[in-house]
């Protein structure tokens, strides 16, 4: 009896133990392919696309701004991406960890969809991380012996606060410098522009050997991906006027404007970002044939297609005057994402419309979606949807702030060094009793970033990031019993009563960004030419200009003893002072042309009126002035390392 009663006890045991594994088996995840990472890419992107209502499409290809995310918004809508446009931070000074916990919950919302399709969040890290305290600040004008390496340093500082796209590089190239985008373009010259997608393979990382030209790649969590823009000639508008027209012909769009993109492509970029600006009258969001036909068509690409901000509404005029029509024109096209940024319950209702009757075909809609999931998967989102705080100190490190020092060295100009029968004034000596630094721009640590620094139209002061001014990084480069005297906008009288050894000037143009840095005068920032007249007129004087261009310099230069074109060099404004005192010799050329005055524009090297004050590719070199100055500073040295 005591034995059945076991037996019993035993078989009811294992019959719960059956029925729980059974139960468990019910309820276990069914096998999905686009959740198994060892599956091929494409596999994963058909398995999932196959999957997905049209409600579900239509919200990957919506990308709205953070201000008006959520988890819930994220979680309802669908939504495939997030960015942060200008001015759209946390909150003011917000740090790696603030972005990464804002960022998290975002994803959060994302992954409780019934798919669990992650978000990706895009930000312009155009100069490095710009929009981020303390952040490194990289020249606007970079060497092309660098590039690949700040590409490197920018994404790990992306990724340091849980951000995995970078709406950069802008590979425009800049036919006029009255643009206010001229400084986020790298040159006049297209073959320059073409080397400096090199900036790809240090963002995103390089393709294996054998990879299909045209696929997104991306090589790991410490990359990003990047987006090349803004497709295609929007360097070459009529008078520089941002988001105007390029009037030009096939040809010369070709060969001036399209070069970078097939560079581009051939390095595995992930997305490619559409212009504003119109190709002789017709916008470039309606352009079917140059964004389906040509880049998805004939050149392969296989990355995803984005909009401008807010770039749809802009096909008409009045902007927004017919939304409907230009959804339809924008989608036809060939767009895949859409930078919405606010109204995206409208943009999601129309485009539904649209599909749901016959206006937008499902395969167009397919293409799309197939073409972000496929950067998503390139980008391991699926497996790893979540940022962490294991890599918020690369944000400002010392060896980025380093490789920042050694672009702005090499990107500056020198254009020139003593005037007619003097001997040259650079490099300066350190060993000076006194010197004069003077001009609006000399302690300015928001003027010499420049735009797309903090804030959409960058900052004034001291205070909004971490950095050094070109002030002090002259006080820490002289020799200790020199005296530094500032003044922002001296007198005539007060240069000649100080019996300065020599004096810094240092002016340029205020910060800016897009149409608001449109010029047609491209003056000095007043009271840059008063200084310059009061300060050379009594004291050997070297000019720094810190500008995105070229500007008016011509009148002023008979009176300038030495004048460098230092351009935007970003936080690190040691750079500056280590090139004017002589610790390292000038080797930076003229990536663009500099005019004698506004009316030659536009004047780009080649053309048949070519009179420019300094012409593309032009740059003195310097040395030691002497074996007596070579010595002092090595005795310094020596001094200073004890």
């Amino acid at each position: 009896m005591y034995h059945r009663k076991v037996f019993h006890v035993w078989c009811m045991i294992n019959l719960v133990l059956i029925c729980n594994a059974l139960n468990s088996a019910a309820m276990a995840e069914p096998y999905m392919k686009y959740k198994d990472k060892h599956q091929p890419v494409e596999v994963r992107v058909q398995d999932l696309l196959s999957r997905m209502t049209l409600e579900e499409k239509i919200g990957q290809m919506t990308q709205i701004d953070r201000e008006v995310a959520s988890f819930d918004v994220m979680n309802t809508y669908l939504i495939g991406s997030v960015l942060s446009g200008a001015d759209s931070v946390p909150f003011v000074g917000a740090r790696a960890e603030d972005w990464i916990n804002m960022i998290n919950r975002f994803q959060e919302g994302a992954l409780a969809t019934r798919l669990g399709i992650p978000m990706f969040f895009g930000i312009d890290a155009v100069h490095g991380h710009s929009s981020v305290y303390n952040s490194t600040i990289f020249p606007h004008n970079i060497d092309p012996d660098l590039i690949k390496r700040i590409g490197a340093a920018t994404a790990l500082e992306v990724r340091a606060t849980g951000i995995s796209y970078t709406f950069a590089p802008s590979i425009a190239v800049c036919r006029d410098p009255r643009w206010g985008r001229c400084y986020e373009s790298y040159s006049e010259d297209h073959q320059i522009v073409q080397e400096m997608t090199e900036i790809i393979y240090g963002l995103q990382g390089e393709p294996p050997k054998g990879s299909l030209i045209g696929f997104p790649y991306l090589g790991g969590r410490d990359k990003v991906a990047a987006c090349a823009k803004h497709y295609v000639g929007d360097g070459g508008t009529i008078n520089g006027i941002d988001e105007s027209n390029t009037v030009i012909d096939a040809d010369g769009l070709f060969e001036i404007h399209m070069p970078a993109y097939l560079d581009s492509i051939r390095k595995g970029v992930a997305t490619i970002m559409v212009s504003y600006s119109s190709w002789n009258g017709k916008k470039m969001h309606a352009n079917g044939d140059l964004v389906t036909g040509y880049l998805k068509n004939t050149l392969k690409f296989k990355g995803m297609v984005i909009s401008d901000w807010e770039a749809i509404d802009r096909i008409t005029t009045p902007e927004h005057g017919n939304y409907t029509y230009s959804v339809l024109a924008a989608i036809q096209a060939g767009l895949d994402m859409i930078m919405v940024p606010y109204n995206y319950t409208e943009f999601i209702n129309t485009l539904t419309y649209l599909v749901m009757n016959n206006y937008i075909h499902m395969d167009r809609i397919d293409d799309a979606v197939r073409r972000i999931l496929r950067v998503k998967f390139i980008m391991g989102l699926f497996e790893s949807s979540m940022a962490d705080f294991s890599t918020v100190h690369e944000l400002g490190n010392q060896a980025h702030r380093d490789l920042a020092r050694e672009a702005v060295r090499k990107t500056l100009v020198l254009l020139k060094n003593g005037k007619e029968g003097d001997s040259p004034l650079l490099p300066l000596p350190k060993t000076a009793s006194k010197i004069l630094v003077a001009g609006t721009h000399a302690h300015n640590l928001g003027y010499q970033c420049g735009g797309w620094t903090i804030n959409w139209q960058g900052f004034d002061g001291n205070n909004d990031t971490r950095g050094t001014t070109i002030l002090d990084a002259i006080k820490s480069t002289v020799y200790p019993n020199t005296e530094v005297v500032y003044k922002e906008n001296p007198d005539n009288e007060f240069v000649k009563s100080h019996n300065f050894n020599y004096a810094i000037i240092v002016v340029g143009e205020l910060p800016y960004a897009e149409m608001d840095g449109d010029s047609q005068t491209l003056e000095m920032l007043e009271p840059g030419p008063t200084v310059i007249s009061n300060v050379c007129g009594a004291v050997k004087c070297v000019v720094v200009v810190i500008s995105g261009r070229p500007i008016v310099i011509q009148p002023y230069v008979a009176s300038i003893d030495a004048l460098v074109a230092a351009w935007l060099p970003g936080t690190e404004g040691q750079g500056v002072s280590d090139m004017l005192f002589g610790d390292y010799e000038f080797t930076g050329k003229l990536p663009r042309t500099w005019f004698r005055n506004v009316d030659q524009l536009p004047m780009n090297v080649g053309d048949s009126y070519y009179d420019p004050l300094y012409p593309f590719g032009f740059g003195l070199a310097t040395n030691k002035t002497s074996l007596s100055e070579i010595y002092s500073e090595i005795q310094y040295d020596m001094i200073r390392s004890i």
